[in-house]
């Protein structure tokens, strides 16, 4: 390839990439530096004979752990609906690239990695995966489009109460409900997810995107107005200071961890709470 990535570790095998999102210190999750990557690797592909595109995570213990919460706690309401505004667009330009996405979920998937994931066309998960959308035990919902995916896959009621809860599943009951194509043993993924694909690329290119199409079409009805209302009520949550406390509680105690330089009105903010 001709870019180099700083938090992608990308393997061509032809027809497939394989990609693994790169940010081990930072749970593999999504910053901007990651979504503008991503965006970059989606159009470098496009323009190669590769005609599909596998994701995991890098290591053994996050796909994807969230949007980076490090980030986020920066935000003002205005800043956390344009943070919004950007993952959705990020998520918006996979669903409609005519490659085959297909997530390898080896670990640890919830938030804005599970998001990722429902933006991909074909789901696999390892049985010792973890799976939902936590946002509102932190104070948040979810932001990337969460909200509107997740009920056009599994009906409103069912993603009510996965969104309200907060619960995670295992690859196993993930698979029951609809949430993903397949789940098998962590260490088959990659043979799962190109015996997954090897039918399908066997098909011509041009049928592939068609068909990908017209099947987005017929669930995309007013998704542009769930998306913004998604971002609104999104940014609302950064009117209080739940989440910001809770980020700044995990730091201190060890249970979050960052490479990234805080703020300075973060480490002060810290210290008052001592």
């Amino acid at each position: 390839m001709s870019k180099e990535y700083t938090r992608l570790l990308v393997e061509d095998q032809g027809e497939i990439y394989w990609v693994s999102i790169d940010r081990p210190g930072d749970r593999n999750s999504i910053d901007s530096i990651l979504m503008q990557e991503l965006k970059d690797l989606l159009t470098e592909v496009e323009g190669t004979q590769t005609r599909a595109v596998v994701f995991r995570g890098a290591g053994e213990t996050f796909f994807i752990g969230g949007a980076d919460g490090i980030e986020m706690m920066q935000c003002d309401p205005a800043g956390a609906r344009a943070f919004s505004v950007r993952i959705q667009q990020l998520f918006n330009r996979m669903a409609a690239s005519p490659l085959i996405l297909v997530a390898a979920i080896n670990g640890l998937c919830f938030g804005g990695g599970f998001e990722f994931a429902l933006a991909c066309d074909l789901r696999l998960a390892g049985e010792t995966a973890r799976i939902g959308l936590p946002e509102v035990k932190v104070g948040l919902i979810p932001g990337g489009g969460g909200t509107q995916r997740l009920p056009r896959l599994v009906g409103s009621g069912r993603a009510m109460q996965m969104i309200l809860s907060g619960k995670l599943y295992s690859g196993k009951e993930a698979f029951d409900l609809g949430l993903i194509h397949n789940v098998v043993p962590p260490d088959a993924l990659r043979d799962e997810a190109a015996k997954m694909l090897s039918p399908i690329l066997r098909n011509p290119q041009y049928a592939l995107s068609l068909a990908k199409r017209a099947v987005q079409a017929a669930q995309n009805d007013n998704l542009k107005e769930g998306f913004e209302a998604e971002s609104e009520a999104f940014s609302r949550c950064f009117d209080h200071d739940y989440f910001v406390d809770l980020m700044i509680q995990q730091l201190k105690a060890g249970e979050l961890k960052t490479t990234a330089r805080l703020p300075d009105w973060v480490v002060q903010k810290g210290k008052k709470s001592e």
